[in-house]
């Protein structure tokens, strides 16, 4: 029996005895329970299948809640609903069963609805019968624009987070890859994914959501400075963001001046209000942890390591392209944000490459960069000590666009930064890194002690 349909997935569960759950769903009928009532052999997983649409009764069952579509109102249904499990059938299969609970809550296409549609799922689980649960968190954007479509994928993705939660644990690598099965590219986005609970021990979820953007479930991933992953809508909503794009290899004290001094451009252009509410995040793109044709999971780790350990929320992305990252943050926030450029990239947002596939080129591409309040912090650059300061209002683009970059100055669209140390100026992190390779100590002024991790990883030649 072939094991990649839905409808067959569902029916191995049903057939193996070893395992039996409970299953509640809110915001998009019970889908992923009729998987297994469509399948035979339901009585062999579903001890129970309810919804509780209602606020009152769903606050009376689950208790009081902020928000419905949250973490929170998930943690309170997994909460209730397996310890009933564990209270009512322990005693009778719990020597040989492993029991679980599913639930989810969701937020889908409503009747003249045009807002954002997503969902909670999650998973309560035992990995060995009469053991102590562990926890699958995820989040869903559901893509589709029908309710019934919507409805369909909710049912395709929590089987499969079933499944996989029950027969792949050995495999991240194939868990990931699973969730997205018998659905059609571009209907479900899974933008966050946590094990958690003794038995999850050796999964690292930061490596877990790298996975996400490497195999194209997502377009990017957020860890806070605790090491903790979080759906982004959960962190960015109503604030302020100053993204810092680089690849971080090593992270340099040039980095950690780039963020002050964006700081002081809010100060000054914002208020302190907007300052102190603000959020820095570091983004590192999946092309800068490419080693060969594979990713460097090693690398990936002591970046963000290093980045965390400095109190700064780390985004990995799979955007290349400025306009997309703009974008990406503008669907969690509708406060000003800036993206922090050295001069070298500056440089870069004037090559066509990165518009080629826009109808309207490089003109389609800076005006979905700058629209909704977005703007271009810009750090200087000197090529030596006796070189003249490069800033933003000395910056010379291509011959043909200097009149698009003057209106993108006089419009505040592009910001010049100041510095705090020129030496810091002079220093690429591909310089660093060879100082690193030749022994040259002088990289210890510019590389802060929180990054010491990846020079040692410079330093084993990856």
């Amino acid at each position: 029996m072939s094991e990649s349909t839905t409808y067959n997935k569902a029916l191995r569960i049903n057939l193996d005895e070893s395992k039996y759950g409970s299953f509640a769903e809110i915001g998009a009928g019970q889908e992923v329970a009729n998987w297994f009532f469509r399948a035979p052999a339901s009585a062999g997983t579903v001890a129970k299948s309810m919804s509780a649409y209602d606020m009152t009764m769903s606050d009376e069952i689950y208790g009081k809640a902020s928000r419905y579509v949250s973490r929170q109102r998930l943690l309170q249904m997994l909460s209730h609903e397996y310890s009933l499990l564990d209270e009512r059938l322990s005693e009778k299969r719990g020597d040989t069963t492993r029991f679980f609970s599913f639930c989810n809550t969701v937020r889908a296409r409503g009747y003249q609805d045009t807002g954002e549609c997503h969902g909670w799922l999650g998973i309560r689980l035992q990995l060995h019968p009469k053991s102590s649960p562990c926890d699958i968190l995820m989040h869903v954007r559901l893509l589709d624009l029908e309710n019934t479509d919507q409805m369909e994928a909710l049912g395709v993705v929590g089987t499969n987070m079933i499944y996989a939660a029950l027969y792949h644990l050995d495999s991240l690598d194939q868990f990931v890859d699973s969730l997205l099965d018998n659905l059609a590219k571009g209907r479900v986005e899974v933008d966050m994914l946590k094990f958690e609970g003794k038995g999850f021990e050796y999964i690292d979820n930061r490596l877990c959501h790298l996975q996400l953007v490497q195999k194209g479930l997502t377009d990017a991933a957020m860890f806070l400075p605790t090491g903790e992953v979080v759906q982004p809508a959960e962190v960015l909503y109503k604030k302020p963001i100053i993204l810092l794009r680089g690849s971080f290899d090593p992270v340099l004290r040039l980095h950690l001046d780039m963020l002050d001094q964006s700081k002081e451009a809010f100060l000054r252009e914002l208020g302190q209000e907007t300052v102190d509410n603000s959020m820095e995040i570091c983004e590192i793109s999946m092309n800068n942890l490419l080693r060969g044709t594979a990713v460097d999971h090693r690398a990936f780790l002591d970046r963000a390591d290093a980045l965390q350990a400095l109190g700064k929320t780390v985004l990995v992305s799979n955007c290349p392209e400025f306009h997309r990252i703009g974008t990406y943050l503008r669907r969690y926030t509708s406060e000003p944000i800036g993206i922090v450029l050295s001069i070298g990239l500056l440089n870069e947002l004037f090559k066509e490459k990165w518009s080629e596939n826009l109808a309207g080129g490089i003109l389609e591409s800076f005006g979905r960069l700058f629209k909704q309040d977005l703007s271009l912090l810009i750090y200087p650059w000197k090529h030596s000590p006796d070189s003249e300061l490069v800033t933003a209002t000395s910056f010379k683009s291509p011959e043909k666009f200097e009149p698009l970059y003057r209106y993108f100055l006089i419009n505040h669209l592009i910001h010049e930064l100041g510095f705090s140390d020129e030496e810091l100026l002079l220093y690429t992190g591909r310089d660093v890194t060879n100082m690193i390779h030749a022994g040259d100590a002088k990289w210890r002024k510019l590389v802060p002690k929180e990054g010491y991790p990846v020079v040692q990883h410079i330093l084993e030649g990856r």
